[in-house]
């Protein structure tokens, strides 16, 4: 069994000159969700094109489970769901002859209870309604149920909550996991950093096309913080300005202070506030959201 299902070695794309995706190696373990990060434009339809075989690579390959992409178009998708951005179905058809379509095209036979069960799963079951008629919220619900047809090992989702009301998105987290527990591989790209941290284990963090970060969300975390530290402070008195050095910025308010050093120094931070004369209320880490991790990677110059 390849514990790596998922994987990219060198892989690059370019498009009249410009660099969409720059080099891009990346593996993802068996049983994992990963989120695939970044603004818009950063490369992660591009990659996840390439990696379902839709987009030919300029350079490098895609792999799942060991097989090369290119090379093995169909035997790859046998193995492989993919729910894109803007989903497309036949407008006159049910949800359920939408799939039985599908699962003639994949060489299904008697598909019709599994059909059945995904509708079900999705919350599209009894809607017999062309899909016409549906609103982006029940199309998203039925590309998940097409992604899952064919009882998928790596399942691709490229932005897959767009257009989903809250009880959707909810049921949307729940099916992921069970994937998940089923060891199944999801590689679900977001631009949406809550549905990110709720269903993925792992994160990388693409900009321009290169891969930045990559790892748990705690391990991109760590990593952030061993660069910069945020210090919340709380006094009973007058906030001093701090005369440390290693203080890169600081919020100043009634009785307190955010504070972002270039390292931890709180007990410097404590020794100066005592010498003041100070009760010290408050002198804590802050720890950075994955938002907070996310912007300032991209944003930031990390």
């Amino acid at each position: 069994m390849i514990d790596y299902p998922v994987r990219a070695e060198g892989l690059t794309k370019v498009y009249d000159g410009v660099k969409a995706v720059d080099s891009l190696d990346l593996s993802v373990g068996r049983g994992q969700a990963f989120g695939f990060l970044g603004p818009n434009g950063s490369g992660k339809t591009t990659t996840i094109g390439m990696m379902v075989g839709l987009i030919e690579p300029t350079s490098g390959k895609c792999l799942i489970n060991g097989m090369d992409v290119a090379r093995n178009p169909m035997e790859v998708k046998r193995i492989t769901g993919y729910l894109p951005d803007g989903v497309g179905f036949y407008s006159g058809l049910t949800a359920r002859q939408n799939l039985k379509y599908f699962a003639k095209l994949y060489g299904m036979k008697d598909a019709d209870g599994r059909i059945s069960r995904l509708l079900e799963y999705v919350g599209l079951g009894g809607v017999e309604k062309p899909v016409g008629a549906y609103s982006r919220g029940m199309r998203q619900r039925l590309g998940l149920a097409q992604a899952l047809l064919n009882d998928p090992e790596v399942i691709f989702l490229d932005e897959p909550t767009n257009g989903l009301d809250p009880q959707g998105v909810i049921r949307f987290r729940e099916i992921i996991k069970e994937q998940v527990r089923e060891g199944k591989t999801v590689f679900f790209s977001s631009h949406i950093l809550e549905e990110v941290q709720h269903v993925c284990s792992t994160i990388g963090i693409l900009l321009n096309g290169r891969l930045i970060a990559m790892g748990t969300p705690d391990e991109i975390r760590r990593a952030r913080n061993s660069r910069a530290v945020s210090i919340r402070v709380r006094v009973s008195g007058a906030m001093p300005i701090l005369s440390d050095p290693r203080i890169i910025e600081a919020a100043y308010g009634n009785g307190g202070a955010v504070i972002r050093a270039g390292a931890d120094i709180r007990d410097d931070i404590s020794r100066e506030l005592t010498g003041k004369g100070l009760v010290i209320r408050e002198l804590a880490i802050e720890e950075p959201s994955l938002e907070d991790v996310f912007l300032e990677t991209v944003y930031g110059g990390a």
